[in-house]
């Protein structure tokens, strides 16, 4: 692999960087307020079909959130009512397959519950920036970690050394909490730029083009492209349920350029475009 050093690390327990396939993490929805209506899970049974669809697809590990994070949407809930919700849910996911699962969500309260339910991984979009305890909780759980590079700082950097420099603070914050870096993925937050002095599709693209860059943090990276709203833009103006094929087209650039991890609301075509990137990518050694 280009860019120094072998990665290599944990998620969930599965081995994941360069000497692992690319893994897929699937999304799995209990929030009524997402972004794409198509992921949420109407009741519990439905919940359990998806997890099993997923598994059966192809699906390494599934990631499941219980409020939406995307950052152009009002979507807070009462950190009681996340944890509810994420309980509820991973119960039956967990009853449904075996894979290793994630939750999604940056506050203790919900995280402690997640963990309670079965979750091995917590995904924290604020790269724990909004919840000083949850570091804490993560390594006395011994549980994995994803942290994503969001609410970058105004500044003159380059889109990937600004979420790289975002992601070390991030690294040192889960070190000194006592988390085992080997188990910690990073997430340069694609689709998470709001303060961008580009627009934000170009500055998902530039991250997406100089993806190879974030070996150097030396953590396997995770990329989330899947139906996301700068592809929207880009191909005219589709509304998330019409993403799929610019979503397949991203996800590959992505690993051709380095992502060990992908997340995706779609996994048997996204495996599909996965599994030829990674071909791809080994012949270019």
């Amino acid at each position: 692999m280009r860019g120094g050093p072998a990665v290599a690390g944990t998620l969930g327990g599965l081995p994941v960087g360069d000497g692992a396939p690319v893994r897929l993490m699937g999304v799995l929805n209990v929030s009524p307020e997402s972004f794409y209506r198509g992921s949420v899970a109407a009741d519990a049974d439905d919940l359990s079909r998806r997890a099993e669809r997923m598994a059966a697809e192809g699906a390494d590990l599934l990631d499941v959130g219980a409020m939406s994070t995307a950052p152009y949407l009002q979507t807070a809930l009462a950190a009681t009512e996340e944890a509810d919700r994420l309980a509820s849910a991973l119960a039956a996911v967990r009853r449904a397959v075996a894979l290793p699962l994630s939750a999604d969500t940056q506050r203790l309260g919900p995280a402690r519950a997640a963990l309670d339910a079965g979750a091995s991984v917590i995904n924290d979009v604020s790269g724990l920036r909004d919840d000083p305890g949850l570091a804490g909780l993560v390594a006395e759980r011994g549980a994995g970690l994803v942290v994503m590079a969001r609410d970058l700082p105004p500044g003159r950097r380059p889109p990937l050394g600004r979420v790289a420099a975002r992601l070390r603070w991030s690294l040192r914050r889960a070190e000194r909490a006592g988390v085992a870096l080997e188990r910690v993925t990073v997430d340069p937050g694609i689709g998470f730029s709001t303060r961008a002095e580009v627009t934000a599709a170009a500055w998902n693209l530039l991250l997406l083009r100089d993806l190879a860059r974030l070996r150097r943090l030396g953590r396997p990276i995770l990329v989330g492209v899947s139906r996301k709203r700068f592809l929207g833009s880009l191909l005219g103006g589709l509304p998330p349920e019409e993403r799929l094929t610019g979503s397949l087209a991203a996800t590959a650039v992505a690993v051709f350029n380095g992502a060990h991890v992908v997340r995706t609301h779609d996994v048997g075509p996204t495996r599909e475009a996965v599994r030829v990137a990674e071909a791809i990518r080994r012949a270019a050694r």
